[in-house]
């Protein structure tokens, strides 16, 4: 018996010493408290760049290259209402990690005291202030502009998506009506545009919702019945418990931030790559 048994033994231990670890988990984009920190020991090429908008102060903007020998898709990330925070420049650089070239300009550019942007205001408030001046109009010409020179850059492969997050998360999702469209547009804690814009949306959007914010998601399925009649892939996702702003602050809400970054954060990263490739 033992004989018989030995066989059967020895393959199930082989099976098991051979059997691949489990996939460790996607690196997430920092929390707000320790932004900072990883931008500094990041081992990626960040440089700031003043991309020239016509008739206007330039647009600031902070870029961050893969490292990679092949041109890569760029990822145009469009800011919350606070401007062009430590927090969104390590969203890029968690971006430029999985491989895509990220670029975030400071929308407030020239519009802050002394022509400055965000780091020339006194404080959180003054810099929401200025993002609120702006009109869709004026924020969707300069989004058009970082667009035009993004896809240029020598080591790009010509194929931008836009994401953004709150503010930037609305004006991500009205990208999807610009012309050219983007290959893809994703958006985080954003409302969806208005009736006439949405007529207009052309690229596929993949949606992240907290279920606790019910001033964003209330527009969701206006948006959902609009972009199904005009057959716009329009794929929104709702993390229950979760708040606004939950890939920002991942330590609040009793883990359902953490848990809605974590369910959400790859299938951001598979819905790029499936659309700049």
């Amino acid at each position: 018996m033992r004989s018989a048994l030995l066989p059967l033994l020895l393959a199930a231990a082989f099976t098991l010493s051979a059997a691949p670890a489990s996939a460790a988990p996607m690196p997430l984009p920092p929390a707000e408290d320790s932004a900072l920190a990883a931008l500094n020991r990041s081992p990626r090429h960040g440089e700031w760049v003043d991309v020239a908008y016509p008739g206007h102060a330039p647009l600031r903007t902070w870029v961050v290259y893969p490292e990679r020998s092949s041109k890569a898709g760029v990822v145009l990330v469009i800011h919350e209402i606070f401007g062009l925070t430590d927090w969104i420049r390590s969203v890029a650089d968690r971006l430029a990690g999985e491989g895509f070239i990220a670029v975030a300009p400071d929308l407030i550019s020239g519009l802050g005291p002394g022509g400055g942007g965000t780091d020339s205001t006194a404080s959180r408030d003054d810099a929401v202030k200025l993002v609120r001046l702006l009109t869709p109009e004026e924020s969707a010409a300069r989004i058009a502009t970082v667009r035009d020179w993004a896809v240029k850059l020598p080591s790009a492969n010509g194929k931008l998506a836009t994401i953004g997050f709150c503010w930037g998360g609305g004006r991500s999702f009205a990208a999807a009506a610009m012309t050219p469209p983007p290959r893809g547009c994703v958006v985080y804690y954003g409302t969806a545009p208005d009736s006439e814009q949405i007529l207009h949306v052309q690229a596929p959007v993949l949606a992240h919702y907290g279920g606790d914010d019910a001033r964003v998601n209330a527009t969701i399925d206006a948006a959902k019945a609009a972009l199904s009649k005009a057959k716009v892939p329009y794929d929104p996702h709702i993390y229950p418990g979760a708040g606004h702003g939950f890939l920002r602050q991942q330590t609040l809400r009793d883990g359902a931030n953490q848990k809605a970054a974590e369910q959400s954060w790859p299938l951001t990263i598979t819905f790029l790559r499936n659309h700049l490739k």
